[in-house]
């Protein structure tokens, strides 16, 4: 590199703090009053209820009212539109899976080299990735949201700061890119669903992407 970055914040996480909606009761979302917390996890259990009698494709703004046996303008109130109903439902896995890798035990949380948590991270992304992968699809955002939604912003802030550890003189923030781009929804159900790639295969590879791009060799 011909200039250094500039010096990475001293603390250890990612500042950036993800609030996103609370499954079930709802009574960590400030100001949210008992009846409707009690409104919301209805609309979330019926929703789950049509993602598993007809898949995340069933999930309309429409069904879940009707299942909810609520007007559709109290879904849209308390969700937006059909994108945030998919993502509360996701919002549960995603806090869990936050937890591991901001807290949780080495190697996916602090404590072991960068090197080894980026390994951890990618594997643990598609391993989640392939549980919901019918759900996550559906809830993808459009082109311009893509990139600024809560979970994906501490996702890449989680590598960016890995990859500043690891590789101080790199230009973290565009090769955070490249391996969130790995963990792309999208490319893992053509890979798993299309091409018919085993995980074990796809978890090899991001380990070899991850020790390629921080130059510490490559898997064997």
């Amino acid at each position: 590199m011909s200039r250094a970055l500039p010096p990475f914040p001293t603390p250890q996480e990612p500042t950036a703090e993800l609030v996103l909606l609370e499954v079930g009761a709802g009574t960590d979302e400030p100001g949210l009053r008992a009846d409707a917390a009690r409104n919301r996890a209805r609309l979330l259990d019926a929703a789950a209820r049509l993602v598993a009698e007809h898949g995340a494709a069933g999930v309309t703004m429409e069904a879940v009212a009707a299942a909810a046996q609520v007007g559709k303008g109290t879904v849209f109130r308390r969700f937006g539109d059909r994108t945030g109903l998919l993502t509360a439902l996701l919002d549960h896995s995603e806090k869990k899976f936050q937890a591991s890798f901001l807290s949780g035990p080495a190697p996916l949380g602090p404590g072991a080299p960068p090197v080894e948590r980026l390994r951890a991270f990618g594997c643990a992304a598609l391993r989640r990735a392939a549980d919901d992968l019918e759900l996550q699809l559906a809830a993808e955002p459009c082109p311009d949201r893509r990139f600024v939604v809560p979970p994906r912003r501490v996702r890449h802030g989680h590598v960016v700061m890995l990859l500043r550890q690891a590789v101080p003189d790199a230009d973290a923030e565009l090769l955070a890119q490249t391996l969130m781009g790995y963990l792309e929804p999208a490319l893992i159900h053509h890979l798993t669903r299309q091409c018919h790639m085993p995980m074990e295969r796809l978890q090899a590879g991001w380990h070899d992407l991850v020790l390629r791009l921080t130059g510490t060799g490559t898997v064997r």
